[in-house]
């Protein structure tokens, strides 16, 4: 006789999942505000222990947040203003003379590559690229609320410990305050790391075109930098432009050209990456690669740019989760 199986599905279970659904659409409704809460939360690592230090001087929180903050902004503009007109200039040469570096490595290496093609679709791409930058910046409201949450959260010392606080017991509150606090340092070390990185890297692949002669340092050496922010795909995608440019005018330039990015490589894995981020990240390159995918599917190119802070901070709170369960059953 064959048994009848029923699966009953409490009323109490239903509500349950209709609210997670609910809960996870709102979620996504607001994620802007959810990516600038966060990209507060990191600057806030940034610079706390700035702002402590200038506390421990006997200068009130309030005033220290705003002078470290002034300082920040300062800085970044005048990088702005000293650099960026020498990244338009050479990234307007470097497009400007694409198809003739494509005509040439057809000649080259008898390639089929299409110069009209290259043509049509560099310049789209290119301004796609700067009307992206465009709109991010002219986001008044998502950088208006990220510098407020930032110098928000710098001002008032302990902010999370004091939310948290509100709602719950005093020792939960403070057992949850802690995880962030973890995570915060965790933050801090990623942020710090990662330009140190990508100033390294962008530096170091700027040294090595000039010397062996490749045409457009700057923007080359600046793409280099940047997509250090991406593990494991971005110094892959960033030895392409230069390797066009060199193959472009010859096969020891592009050979040395693969020669200097595989150098520069493994100086990054075996040197710069242990002494920066090995300690802070610790991510498997499976977790990392199915970080990046999932944040750009996501939220596109921001998604991207947060995955690995995203994934530190909540593999973060998950071990700290762990170690607090253990002590509990250790207790009982």
């Amino acid at each position: 006789m064959n048994k009848v199986y029923k699966i009953e599905i409490s009323a109490k279970t239903i509500i349950f999942t209709i609210a997670i659904l609910l809960l996870l659409k709102l979620l996504f409704v607001v994620k802007e505000l959810i990516f600038s809460v966060f990209i507060a939360f990191i600057v806030m690592s940034a610079l706390n222990p700035l702002v402590s230090y200038l506390k421990t001087k006997k200068i009130p929180r309030g005033i220290s947040s705003f002078f470290v903050f002034v300082l920040l902004i300062s800085g970044i503009v005048y990088l702005l203003t000293w650099i960026l007109p020498l990244i338009i200039q050479e990234t307007r040469l470097l497009l400007k003379n694409l198809p003739v570096l494509i005509e040439n490595l057809n000649r080259s290496f008898n390639l089929e590559l299409d110069r009209d093609f290259v043509s049509t679709y560099i310049p789209n791409i290119t301004t796609n690229a700067f009307v992206l930058f465009r709109e991010i910046f002219s986001n008044l409201v998502f950088i208006i609320s990220t510098l407020f949450f930032s110098f928000y959260f710098l001002v008032e010392e302990n902010v999370i410990r004091k939310f948290f606080l509100r709602f719950f017991e005093t020792r939960k509150a403070h057992s949850v305050a802690q995880m962030f606090d973890r995570a915060e340092k965790r933050m801090r070390a990623w942020f710090w790391g990662e330009l140190t990185l990508m100033v390294v890297i962008g530096v170091m692949t700027f040294i090595g075109l000039n010397l062996i002669g490749v045409r457009y340092p700057i923007p080359l050496s600046i793409i280099a930098g940047l997509l250090e922010i991406v593990p494991v795909l971005g110094p892959i995608v960033s030895a392409v432009p230069a390797l066009i440019v060199a193959s472009s005018d010859s096969y020891f330039l592009g050979l040395a050209t693969v020669a200097l990015y595989f150098v520069i490589q493994q100086l990054e894995n075996q040197v710069v990456v242990p002494l920066v981020m090995r300690r802070v990240v610790g991510l498997n390159p499976v977790v990392t690669l199915a970080a990046l995918i999932v944040g750009g599917k996501v939220a596109g190119v921001v998604g991207i740019l947060l995955a690995i802070p995203t994934t530190l901070f909540v593999e973060t709170i998950l071990v700290e989760l762990a170690k607090g369960r253990a002590l509990e059953n250790q207790e009982e």
